[in-house]
């Protein structure tokens, strides 16, 4: 008598081990989401590395190793490492990007300075491309995740932190310069 596996034909071994990477995935899904709940302090964010794991997983040729589930809760916790350092990447590039406030800035010359650098950075951004300007206003107007614009828009997390990155260098060159029609 054979078993069912050998007549289910070519492919049945990657249909199997799918089967039971999903069954791993899901039976540790909760204790992974509570793990990089607790790294990262939020849990619709946890929930959502979770979910980038889980697809990363799936989307690559499967991998044997000796204890699945031990695996999969080591690569949630370097995935919450991995989240918080991109942060801090970016938490980094937005404190220098935010001016400083100091003493004036009830003053009027200072509200039409701060309008002047409104308009500057109004222009910087018009001139960006459409997908880093669209990534930009979902992240900072919408109050949009990496993660969340990342899955909307089709594209990796790494390359919505590119544009990201290209967008605030853009205003902060915008601030650098004086506005058009002004001497230095």
């Amino acid at each position: 008598m054979t078993s069912p596996e050998l007549n289910e034909g070519p492919g049945s071994e990657t249909r199997h081990g799918r089967a039971h990477f999903l069954q791993v995935f899901l039976s540790q899904r909760l204790q992974m989401e509570a793990l990089v709940s607790r790294r990262v302090g939020c849990r619709a964010t946890a929930a959502d590395l979770v979910q980038d794991l889980f697809l990363r997983f799936w989307r690559r040729p499967l991998v044997q190793v000796e204890e699945l589930s031990t695996y999969l809760l080591r690569s949630a916790g370097n995935i919450a490492i991995d989240h918080l350092r991109s942060e801090g990447a970016r938490g980094r590039v937005n404190q220098h990007w935010q001016p400083e406030p100091d003493a004036r800035s009830c003053e009027p010359q200072a509200a039409l300075e701060a309008g002047n650098d409104l308009r500057q950075v109004e222009a910087a951004l018009r001139g960006l491309p459409e997908r880093t300007r669209h990534i930009f206003l979902l992240n900072r107007i919408h109050g949009r995740t990496y993660a969340d614009i990342a899955r909307v828009m089709g594209v990796s997390q790494s390359a919505v932190e590119k544009h990201m990155m290209r967008a605030l260098e853009a205003c902060k060159a915008s601030l650098r310069e004086p506005p058009a029609g002004t001497a230095p």
